[in-house]
């Protein structure tokens, strides 16, 4: 999938990790538990620009793993064959993990 985000935009592939109870039971993907996501950055838009005119770049850069709040809306999905992806904000990513 060829795109090119605009303004702080962020095109994530998520990361799927098992769904574990803390005791251990694996939880079916039929069950619906919305948490936040993991996710690895594919692309990035160039940075919003501010009420002065001034650009401010994305903080997060392409390959990087982040976690981020994942859009509940069909909207910001995209599907092609068997993948997701997701296209969010910057403010929608909580953090970069190292």
């Amino acid at each position: 999938m060829k795109i090119k985000p605009l303004s702080d935009h962020i095109l994530i592939e998520p990361v799927k990790e098992e769904e574990k109870t803390k005791s251990g039971i694996l939880l079916p993907e039929t069950v619906e538990i919305k948490k936040l996501s993991k996710g690895k950055v594919l692309a990035v838009g160039i940075g919003k620009i501010t009420d002065s005119g001034t650009r401010v770049p994305v903080s997060v850069k392409v390959g990087e793993t982040v976690l981020f709040k994942e859009p509940w809306s069909e909207e910001n999905k995209l599907k092609e064959g068997d993948k997701e992806y997701f296209l969010v904000e910057e403010n929608d990513i909580l953090a970069i993990i190292i």
